[in-house]
């Protein structure tokens, strides 16, 4: 059995200078921790394959394609491959969240 604690992994460099850590990489699917400081923001970007995104605490917005919607704790977000997407922390507190991505994407 493997454990991971996710205070125990690195943060890796990334295009939109958060906290990302890789949580869970398989040949088949990857699981990527994020945590955003209020204010803070992802840059608007697309991914080559599905991912879904499951906020684990605070508050913000998660804009896919001409769509906004506010989103909280134990919500699951779909975006699908090839729509421009961006997560932001509206809230006053931290803004943590899990990337789900469906299969892997080859350059992980």
């Amino acid at each position: 059995m493997k454990i991971v604690k996710v205070n125990e992994v690195d943060a890796f460099q990334n295009a939109h200078g958060v906290d990302a850590r890789k949580i869970y990489s398989t040949e088949n699917a990857e699981v990527i921790y994020m945590a955003l400081s209020s204010g803070q923001s992802l840059k608007k970007h697309t991914t080559p394959v599905d991912v879904f995104f499951y906020i684990l605490e605070g508050k913000g917005e998660v804009e896919i394609g001409d769509e906004t919607k506010e989103v909280e704790k134990d919500s699951i977000i779909d975006s699908p491959k090839g729509i421009p997407h961006l997560l932001r922390n509206t809230g006053t507190g931290i803004f943590r969240f899990l990337v789900v991505k469906l299969p892997k994407t080859k350059d992980s």
